[in-house]
């Protein structure tokens, strides 16, 4: 486990007990669960569950929220509603929340917004971090209408004040659906002053939507509360800077982890394999064009003097992306983090073409879980959460 050979870590759970009739202890099984979690393979996953339930060991309500949770991971909300509604012998507020927020993260808004009536039906009182949960499923399924409801709901009806959390994930359903406008006015009526992370969010929408002008509005506020934001953003076309700063700060720009446990934290320019990498990557690309892939610089610095089209493929979700097709197993799926939590409509376009030309599942998780298999991403194309 250490080494994060989870493969390996399970074949020897298996062999353990079926040559041996030797059941680990839970605290190795919970660090089994997680790792099967972040490596978001689902046949681990159930071997993990099955030895546990084969242990004897007893399993208490937290144990099973783990599993909810890893199920989520796996992106298999079938086998997680299997654990929640047949084999839990009790269930609390969090195993609620976590099969709200994992149905909503694998795109069943409408069934996380069912399991909330449901809640509500057995007479269990929401609190406040259930409504987020809630408003994320608004989110993925463009329902600004019933979100906002629930919204109001929340001081009307169960005398909760809603925080600045709340709030926050009120602007980003209504950007998320493209009511930019809306969510700029519901920002004004705030009862406090929004925060940076409320600006941000509003600035990364109008990017996605094309509202330059008010994405350059929110960021020169983003700018004035905290100057370290907007480092990170520049490249994405609502703050311009000079080709020479750009080319220093995708120079420097930080890599995030994918399932071959590669690091790259000191820039990619210094990582052993950049060369391999980025010749894979232009490989990738060349074959994508001849299948009718159209890279789109809109999301390069617009006053870049170099080709942006070269610019566009230095985004660290290309590079990890062909980082993990090189890194992982023959016709394996692999998993990437990434950062940073804007990805660009090219590069999502891109990773599904990618899924398809190598024929593997790629699972990207920015703040929401993407799962990528044969051109087609499991968002439906509605794509960007903050």
């Amino acid at each position: 486990m250490k080494n994060n050979q989870v493969e390996e870590a399970v074949k020897l759970l298996k062999e353990l007990e079926e040559k041996k009739g030797i059941f680990v202890d839970l605290p190795r099984y919970l660090k089994l669960i997680r790792a099967c979690a972040e490596e978001g393979t689902l046949p681990y996953a159930r071997d993990v569950h099955n030895n546990l339930i084969r242990s004897t060991i007893p399993i208490d309500v937290n144990t099973y929220n783990r599993i909810l949770d890893m199920y989520s991971d796996c992106g298999s909300m079938s086998d997680a509603y299997e654990v929640f509604d047949k084999n839990m012998p009790e269930r609390n507020i969090m195993s609620w929340d976590i099969m709200r927020r994992g149905l909503a993260k694998n795109d069943l808004g409408e069934n996380a917004i069912d399991l909330f009536s449901q809640f509500k039906e057995e007479g269990l009182k929401p609190h406040g971090q259930i409504f987020m949960g809630v408003f994320l499923a608004c989110s993925f399924l463009c329902d600004v209408g019933e979100g906002m409801l629930h919204f109001e709901s929340m001081s009307k009806v169960y005398n909760i004040v809603p925080s600045m959390e709340h709030y926050w994930s009120a602007v980003n359903m209504l950007g998320s659906a493209g009511y930019l406008e809306e969510a700029m006015e519901f920002i004004r009526k705030m009862p406090f002053s929004p925060s940076v992370d409320v600006w941000e969010t509003l600035m990364n929408l109008c990017r996605v939507h094309g509202n330059i002008e008010l994405g350059c509005h929110c960021a020169e506020i983003v700018n004035c509360l905290d100057t370290s934001r907007l480092t990170d953003k520049s490249e994405n076309g609502l703050v311009l800077g000079k080709a020479s700063d750009a080319k220093k700060r995708l120079e420097q720009e930080l890599f995030s982890k994918n399932v071959m446990d590669a690091e790259f934290e000191d820039g990619y320019t210094s990582h052993p394999d950049k060369d391999k990498i980025f010749a894979f990557l232009r490989e990738i690309i060349v074959n994508l064009k001849a299948e009718g892939y159209v890279p789109d610089a809109r999301y390069a610095l617009h006053d870049l003097e170099e080709d942006k089209e070269e610019v566009s493929l230095h985004h660290c979700e290309k590079i990890v992306v062909a980082a993990g097709c090189l890194g992982a197993k023959p016709q394996g799926s692999f998993k990437c983090f990434l950062v940073n939590d804007c990805l660009c409509n090219d590069c999502h376009n891109a990773i599904k073409a990618i899924s398809k030309l190598v024929g593997r599942k790629i699972i990207l998780e920015n703040g929401k879980t993407h799962f990528f298999e044969d051109g087609l991403c499991s968002c439906k194309d509605f794509w960007y959460v903050p």
